[in-house]
């Protein structure tokens, strides 16, 4: 009887044991794949107001007052502000991170910017169409061939030389690993060795190679060529779109 007793207690070590170590083994998945998929389109939605506010702070309101303000509805970017400036304010979801980032899927990706005239007409068009696909229900490797397609067609403009960024939103939220991380301002290139710009560069998971020490200019790894020909440098403010400073 006994032995039995020892028997079974030994079993349930085992099956207590084994199931812990699942556990362990699916969390630590989870961590390396957070957003395996996308959500229902709910979940990226937010308040009309409150989009527009968010999209209007990437930038000092002497620009985004008189910005163009788009919203994200359920069938792509709608305008909700109609501007005079030529500048366009807009709340990018996790979908416009690079295709190998870990939150590409994530519905709490808020980046609140505001583009330049050469950026709105030639960044934010890349933007507009990624949207387009995810809701359509493309797969990752789907949007990147038809990005392809549609560059290969002159279907997406050619980035045209100026295009920057406002990104100084306090209320904008990037990644779960620091939040906002700092207001800055975002420059766009054609493909180029980071060396120019002495560029420590980033990579998908929010880490820095720290190749310039001292240097404020980072690349991000959000286009870098897949598929989208082109650069994204990144360079601190120090200060939030209302005036306060950014203490990083």
């Amino acid at each position: 009887m006994k032995r039995e007793t020892v028997k079974m207690m030994a079993s349930c070590a085992w099956a207590l044991a084994l199931a812990l170590s699942t556990a362990r083994n699916a969390q630590a998945q989870d961590a390396n794949n957070p957003y395996p998929g996308m959500p229902p389109i709910e979940k990226y939605l937010m308040d009309r107001d409150a989009e527009i506010a968010l999209a209007r702070s990437a930038a000092p309101p002497s620009i985004s007052s008189d910005a163009t303000v788009m919203i994200l509805g359920k069938n792509g970017y709608e305008t909700a502000v109609e501007g005079k400036n030529g500048f366009i304010c807009i709340v990018e979801r996790g979908w416009m991170n690079s295709f190998n980032s870990p939150e590409f899927w994530s519905p709490k990706t808020r980046g609140a910017e505001c583009f330049n005239p050469p950026a709105a007409r030639t960044v934010v068009p890349y933007t507009y169409f990624r949207t387009k696909l995810v809701l359509a229900g493309k797969s990752k490797g789907e949007i990147k061939e038809s990005i392809k397609t549609a560059m290969e067609k002159k279907e997406l403009p050619t980035l045209e030389a100026g295009a920057m960024c406002y990104m100084m939103s306090k209320g904008a939220y990037l990644n779960d690993g620091g939040g906002h991380n700092m207001a800055h301002l975002m420059f766009y290139t054609p493909l180029m060795d980071a060396a120019v710009w002495g560029a420590n560069p980033i990579d998908d998971s929010n880490h820095v190679s720290m190749k310039f020490p001292n240097s404020p200019i980072f690349l991000t790894p959000q286009f870098l060529g897949d598929p989208e020909p082109m650069d994204n440098f990144v360079v601190p403010t120090g200060v939030w779109s209302d005036g306060t400073p950014d203490q990083m």
